[in-house]
């Protein structure tokens, strides 16, 4: 098969990875209102996904041993598609039980799709990811911004919003699917991920405080990011936007992260030892942003674009920052299970209790101030992960 022909699969799969999820924020009041959820139902929907990324991205290495990579990718397309499809159809059992499954599904696909790119493009790795990072930045941009305008369609519009998105999964499927003739390959990576579950021969991370530090920091970077893209339409709607410019004003967010993501992939090049420096600007932007919003929120797309931009370049720093503490790609895999697995428990329990504070105090000051809290935890804990040392 042409490179070309498979390069083009391997974005359009990416391109799957964050637009069912961002789309669901700007038409959450849309969504509550015509579907009855309480403030914690509603940001179960984005919650949901995150605990099935922290269940089953631990067991997808295993299945792709047993069935080979590509045919596990193109099964988790169909899943993605039907559990989009279910989430959008009236009835609390498809709506609970199609976001588990999409979520299931993109837990998958983001297990194994770096693996596909190690096997089969090992001299282009690092230009690759970029483009299918930014390139599924860009499509949750484009969900998000048009979410608005398609819920407006008619009084259940958000289920068309949410549910268009099982359309570029079955893209994505049909140019895929040629690679599902291949045998069923797997790489000496994701045997090593596999292998990460058995005794390793240092120390378990799980007994490190580096592995905590680096897990909490990926757990609590996870968490804002959520959070901003569940309850911020909501938040600005509060003050005063409509929610079609709220919808807009998640596009911008998303580009932004873009932007920040580049910049640090250009930072690390530079620190390749220490990270300090780069999570202390990181994690400034994204304070400044918050406390932005908290103060002065008729500026909210400066403050929006400064949260985007800071989430870029942190998500960018948590995942080198498990090859960068460890000695091997054993040790690697076996902190990224454990980072993935309680980093997305965190991230899942925020859009949660940010609404549950919503739901408690009326007003969105003190879910912004526990924003502000979390930031500062994660950037102590950053700093810590990012000194020049590796797990024992």
């Amino acid at each position: 098969m042409r490179p070309g022909f498979v390069m083009l699969g391997i974005l359009l799969v990416a391109a799957n990875l964050r637009a069912s999820i961002t789309a669901v924020g700007p038409v959450l009041d849309q969504a509550r209102a015509d579907a009855d959820l309480t403030a914690i139902e509603a940001s179960a929907l984005i919650s949901v996904p995150l605990l099935a990324f922290a269940v089953f991205s631990p067991i997808m290495p295993a299945i792709a041993v047993r069935f080979g990579l590509e045919r596990t990718i193109g099964a988790s397309l169909v899943v993605l598609a039907a559990g989009i499809i279910s989430r959008s159809v009236p009835g609390d059992v498809f709506l609970w039980s199609g976001t588990l499954a999409l979520g299931a599904a993109i837990a998958a696909i983001n297990v194994l799709l770096p693996s596909v790119l190690k096997r089969d493009f090992p001299h282009d790795i690092g230009r690759l990811t970029g483009v299918y990072s930014a390139l599924q930045s860009a499509f949750a941009a484009a969900s998000a911004g048009l979410a608005v305008p398609i819920a407006g369609l008619s009084d259940s519009g958000w289920r068309l919003a949410y549910g268009i998105w099982a359309g570029l999964a079955i893209i994505a499927f049909a140019v895929f699917a040629p690679q599902m003739r291949r045998p069923g390959t797997t790489t000496l990576e994701m045997r090593a991920v596999q292998a990460a579950d058995e005794p390793p021969r240092g120390r378990s991370p799980w007994s490190q405080a580096l592995a905590w530090q680096v897990t909490v920091f990926m757990g609590l970077q996870s968490t804002i990011f959520y959070v901003v893209i569940t309850w911020m339409p909501a938040i600005e709607q509060s003050v005063g936007f409509d929610a079609f410019t709220a919808g807009w004003h998640q596009s911008a967010f998303q580009v932004c992260g873009i932007v920040g993501t580049l910049t640090a992939a250009g930072m690390l090049h530079k620190w390749q030892r220490d990270q300090r420096i780069v999570v202390t600007i990181y994690s400034l932007s994204s304070a400044l942003g918050i406390l932005g919003v908290l103060t002065s929120p008729s500026l909210v797309l400066l403050w929006i674009g400064m949260i985007g931009f800071a989430q870029g370049g942190l998500i960018v720093l948590a995942l080198a920052l498990f090859g960068l503490r460890t000695r091997d790609h054993r040790a690697a895999a076996s902190l990224s299970g454990m980072a993935q697995s309680i980093g997305y428990l965190l991230a899942a329990a925020g859009p949660l209790a940010i609404g549950a504070i919503h739901d408690a105090t009326g007003a969105w000051e003190l879910p912004l101030m526990v924003m502000l809290g979390v930031v500062a935890v994660q950037f102590v804990c950053g700093v810590l992960a990012s000194r020049n040392r590796v797990l024992r």
